[in-house]
């Protein structure tokens, strides 16, 4: 249950920075294949911050601690772009357009999902 709690949310999180955030954009046919694709795009998103992301931030410790940890910044938009790289090969209408609009897609992303948690009982997504 907490799984598709913390899904929802993340899906929740990036339709909220396709409404925000210019050159992030779901582009459907339909409204239903729009939350659909939503839905996948946060499954890929939430399997390569959990893969990559610790093993990224062992490997480039030195970066975290020479930037006061601004280098987690970037390594956040490499991930979101790497989830478009991903949905495209997968044949998904998401797109991130440029590295600047996964910048400030992953700060959106962050922030919204963060606010969201916020809101969300601990008990209901970690069921």
């Amino acid at each position: 249950m907490g799984f598709l709690i913390r899904l929802a949310i993340t899906a929740v999180a990036l339709w909220i920075t396709t409404l925000i955030v210019p050159g992030v954009e779901v582009t459907g046919r339909s409204g239903a294949n729009n939350a659909l694709t939503l839905i996948v795009v946060a499954l890929i998103f939430g399997v390569v911050n959990a893969v990559l992301k610790p093993v990224i931030k062992v490997v480039g410790c030195v970066f975290y601690l020479l930037t006061l940890g601004l280098f987690a910044l970037v390594v956040n938009a490499l991930l979101f772009l790497l989830t478009d790289w991903i949905g495209r090969g997968l044949d998904l209408p998401f797109h991130v357009n440029g590295f600047w609009a996964a910048f400030w897609g992953a700060i959106v992303m962050a922030v919204v999902t963060w606010l969201i948690s916020v809101v969300v009982p601990d008990r209901l997504a970690e069921r």
